[in-house]
């Protein structure tokens, strides 16, 4: 493993902290958007079937459990525990635009036609568009309080981190997944607007307020 991948790692453990602190300590899942939750768990647990049936390594092993362990408890959450809090009047994204047609790119674009590598490819395509609701829920309400922000940002950095991953396993190992990078780009790109504001607003310690 290569040090932006580790990081990228980290980035991503993270964003699943900070979001979970969130929850927890104000009690409240507000900003927050369940559609895109759910579709995290969809990523995780499609990805992650060979959790018991493929030995990598013990941190390999310990970070698939705990994503989908973690993503599961924060559906639980906002599902139950909080659910007063969460307004589904603005996290209104139809996630079957999203479901279906991962679903139909995954069984063409896969690299052998079996259950667990579209099931991959499947996850791929979720995940390179599951923020989507949760960028609507930003651009209906126009602002978030800066802890969730935090959350996106650190998200937006373990996707951006596996660029210069695939890079360097490019050149060191001669390994290139398309699937992967292509999925991977346009996930990155989707937070190009939301960085602008972070970058130029919540970390100059003003409040996250999308432009007019």
């Amino acid at each position: 493993m290569n040090l932006f991948r580790l990081i990228g790692d980290m980035s991503h453990l993270a964003s699943i902290l900070i979001l979970l602190h969130k929850i927890k300590t104000s009690r409240s899942c507000r900003g927050i958007s369940f559609k895109t939750q759910a579709l995290y768990v969809g990523v995780f647990v499609t990805r992650y079937l060979d959790l018991f049936t493929h030995w990598v390594s013990l941190y390999n092993f310990l970070m698939k459990l705990f994503f989908i362990s973690s993503s599961c408890f924060t559906l639980y959450l906002m599902r139950y525990r909080y659910r007063p809090t969460h307004d589904p009047s603005i996290d209104t994204f139809r996630i079957e635009y999203i479901l279906g047609p991962s679903f139909l790119l995954s069984l063409i674009f896969n690299y052998k036609f079996t259950v667990f590598e579209v099931l991959w490819s499947f996850s791929i395509f979720i995940e390179s568009v599951a923020i989507l609701p949760q960028l609507l829920m930003l651009q209906r309400t126009g602002e978030a309080e800066t802890i969730t922000t935090h959350y996106l940002a650190a998200l937006g950095v373990y996707r951006a981190l596996y660029i210069p991953n695939w890079i360097y396993r490019y050149y060191s190992e001669g390994v290139i997944d398309p699937i992967a990078v292509t999925a991977g780009i346009i996930q990155t790109g989707l937070y190009l607007d939301f960085f602008y504001v972070y970058f130029t607003k919540v970390l100059q310690g003003e409040k996250f307020e999308l432009p007019a």
